[in-house]
């Protein structure tokens, strides 16, 4: 008897065990909604070809791998980075991604642009994207992304142009009025830098001498650092540098010698350690929104070829990084002034020059 009912206690459990299981199955065979465990799938490969300052520059070459990045970890698109060396080996690098299947292609650098549009008219099944690039007649297959840097180095003048006059920020601050700014190479991308670097800080503080120093290229540390200390002997107490792995140097300058320093492209805060008893605050440029926007708009089958792009204050493009360690040591003044220029530059009342 006892044997029996066993039998028909295993039963009915093995049918409440079945009738439980079927509808789960049946919910997700019917919802067909991917586990978290599946990752997006898409036959995109995107990569890109960085310029002479290469990876580790901590400014615009990492920012695009960090949109590339970005686009493989949320998109699931495969990545591939080749490095610049020398200015000889864009088009080898460009060309070899080419052939290889990659596209979109970031060529990342203003120095690439003839690169970009030789090699384009080669490959027209393949999509090309310009980082600081600018044609007058982009290719069906190619996009420029260009920033408006003179709007967010207005920003970064207002800050530099009132922290000079007032000690209560730091002691590396002088009783003169002068600031400085360190450029890569004399061209008109980094000329764009400098003329909304000295607007804004002549917009708050109209007698600030702003003295200039380029170093010809952007990988020379030794050269960033050597126009910090001509600096800091002009008596500059606030240096805003333009100018990839040069500005670097600029900021051990600036550590040795009793300045402070506002960064470029990066938050630098984040990117160079150490920085933080020196670094203000930093001029963004938001280059891997870029990146990342771009390789989604192709995922999507609508990559912007053909056209010139334009990332602003109002874009999201570039804007001011936190003051940091210095939050709340800088004045609601300054914070003030920063924010009505903002404001005043996304509502059309000031126009920012891009040159001199």
């Amino acid at each position: 008897m006892n044997r029996k009912w066993s039998k028909v206690l295993a039963v009915a459990l093995a049918l409440t065990l079945l009738v439980a299981f079927v509808p789960g199955c049946a919910s997700e065979q019917e919802t067909g909604e991917p586990t978290p465990a599946e990752k997006p799938a898409t036959s995109v490969k995107a990569a890109m070809v960085t310029d002479v300052g290469g990876l580790g520059d901590k400014s615009f070459n990492d920012l695009s791998y960090e949109g590339l990045k970005r686009a493989q970890s949320e998109l699931g698109v495969e990545i591939k980075v080749l490095e610049s060396k020398e200015i000889t080996d864009y088009e080898s690098n460009i060309d070899q991604l080419a052939s290889a299947g990659y596209s979109p292609i970031f060529a990342v650098g203003f120095l690439m642009t003839d690169t970009v549009s030789k090699v384009s008219t080669m490959y027209p099944d393949v999509n090309f994207a310009g980082v600081d690039e600018f044609f007058a007649e982009p290719p069906a297959n190619v996009v420029g992304l260009n920033f408006k840097e003179q709007e967010g180095s207005y920003l970064a003048g207002v800050v530099a142009g009132l922290a000079t006059k007032d000690k209560t920020i730091s002691d590396k601050i002088n009783d003169d009025n002068v600031i400085g700014f360190v450029g890569g190479m004399d061209v008109p991308l980094i000329k764009k830098f400098e003329a909304g670097f000295v607007a804004g800080a002549k917009s708050v503080n109209p007698d600030v001498q702003v003295i200039s120093l380029y170093a010809g290229n952007f990988t020379d540390q030794a050269k960033g650092k050597e126009l910090g200390y001509s600096l800091i002997e002009k008596k500059a107490d606030v240096i805003y540098a333009a100018a990839g792995a040069v500005g670097l140097g600029t900021i051990e300058a600036c550590k040795d010698k009793g300045a402070l320093f506002i960064g470029v492209d990066a938050d630098q805060y984040n990117t160079v350690p150490g920085s933080g008893d020196v670094m203000l605050t930093s001029m963004m440029k938001r280059v891997d929104i870029a990146v990342f926007e771009t390789v989604k708009a192709a995922v999507n089958g609508s990559f912007p070829g053909g056209q010139i792009q334009y990332f602003g204050l109002k874009e999201g493009g570039v804007d001011l990084a936190p003051f940091h360690d210095f939050e709340s040591k800088v004045p609601q003044t300054i914070k003030d002034a920063v924010e009505k220029a903002r404001q005043d530059i996304i509502s059309g009342a000031v126009t920012v020059p891009e040159t001199l």
